[in-house]
């Protein structure tokens, strides 16, 4: 529900105070058109804020939401592909979805959250029998071990409360949704088996219903630092808005940054890069969502700022430049002390290896390796299109249009 926040406060029955209902989708199977974490809010009245999968379940989820909000309970729908009946509510992709509908009763725990809309939060909401919902007010220093509302929530063994931090707690620092299930901690003590459960005879017992959490967390926009006020970099400021990042310009050449076609980033700094992340890191300012993209192409610059690049917990880190400037930075890197596992880190040359030639080419080229890198399991690739650091050959194509004859030169 977090993903309505920007548009909560002009949405008219919110503001009127009717009484609503969020459908949130919390498990997702197959092909479907939205993520987990995505939702839809319903008022009494059957208006509607929001999509879960672009037309094809929504008029079922507002009928169940107004059912909802007329017996006060929270509820859990299933939606997926009939071949046998062609009017059957469901998803024509083939997907299923699972969609949690909580009524917004008075008091509860979730308004706080749309109260502050502009601030870091985050929800867990206990999905199964034992219900429940608690508000993170800081998700990036959660504690679950620390947190008496947790156990609360899951209840307060040991065994519980650590699974549930091991799984709980990237959620909230990464600002991600997911689903969290976590085993109920029957005949345990401590974690470990009683003796004498073990002398008793073997009998046939009905498993416990697992813990099942569904996590929301809403954090900053993350950031996106661009160094080099060039073509390139002026392509990839709005790419990297697009993307949701909140982008800084830094050049340490005043002439080149306060140019008016860099206006539109969120921040533009003149400073030399490397002394610009390292205050920033020792600031707090960054964090593992973090993005860093050198397009400065000049020695003096991209040397001292890979090495503190590369010594911090960023999501990407890459580099533009020819396979010769690669090496040379590898090998001057290397020399320096920079740890060889830290180097397979660096995207260089910076980019899926599209093709791409244009400023606006490049940055397309950019933002596609930063999506696939951050993409669960893709590892940097994509199916066809490979990393430019881990293919060969020109990294520009030459103009079909071009022959030998008809050289530029």
């Amino acid at each position: 529900m977090l993903d309505l926040m920007p548009s909560l406060g002009s949405w008219r029955p919110a503001v009127s105070g009717q009484l609503c209902a969020v459908a949130t989708i919390v498990g997702t199977g197959g092909s479907v058109p939205r993520p987990m974490g995505t939702s839809m809010m319903v008022s009494e009245k059957g208006e509607i804020l929001g999509s879960l999968s672009g037309g094809c379940v929504e008029g079922a989820v507002v009928e169940a939401a107004l059912e909802a909000m007329r017996d006060g309970g929270p509820r859990l729908e299933s939606f997926g592909y009939s071949s046998e009946d062609a009017f059957a509510v469901g998803l024509t992709c083939g997907g299923e979805l699972e969609v949690h509908i909580q009524p917004l009763m008075a008091g509860s725990p979730e308004l706080s959250v749309f109260a502050e809309a502009k601030r870091p939060a985050a929800l867990i909401r206990r999905l199964d029998a034992g219900g429940g919902v608690m508000v993170v007010n800081d998700p990036a220093r959660f504690r679950a071990m620390e947190s008496e509302e947790l156990a609360k929530l899951v209840g307060d063994h040991p065994a519980t409360l650590f699974a549930a931090a091991a799984q709980v707690e990237p959620l909230l620092q990464g600002g991600r949704a997911g689903l969290v299930r976590l085993a109920a901690p029957e005949g345990c003590i401590d974690g470990w088996v009683t003796t004498e459960r073990l002398a008793l005879p073997p009998r046939e017992e009905v498993q416990p219903e697992p813990i099942t959490l569904f996590v929301e967390s809403r954090l900053p926009a993350a950031r996106m630092l661009v160094f080099g006020a060039n073509d390139f970099g002026a392509a990839l400021l709005p790419a990297g808005q697009l993307l949701g990042y909140n982008v800084t310009l830094c050049d340490a050449r005043p002439a080149f940054a306060t140019q008016s076609r860099f206006s539109g980033a969120d921040q533009v700094v003149t400073d030399w890069p490397h002394r610009y992340l390292e205050s920033e890191a020792a600031a707090g300012r960054i964090d593992a969502r973090t993005v860093v993209c050198i397009l400065t192409h000049d020695p003096k610059f991209d040397f001292p700022l890979l090495e503190s690049a590369l010594r911090l917990n960023l999501a990407y880190v890459g580099a533009m430049g020819s396979r010769r400037s690669h090496r040379q930075r590898v090998d001057a890197l290397l020399e320096a002390g920079t740890p060889p596992e830290a180097l397979e880190r660096l995207h260089s040359p910076i980019g899926l290896n599209l093709g791409a030639v244009t400023p606006a080419e490049v940055a397309v080229s950019i933002t596609a390796e930063i999506i696939a890198e951050r993409g669960a399991g893709t590892k940097g690739t994509t199916p066809g299109f490979p990393s430019l650091k881990d293919s060969t050959g020109p990294i520009h194509p030459a103009p079909q249009h071009l022959t030998q004859e008809d050289s530029w030169t």
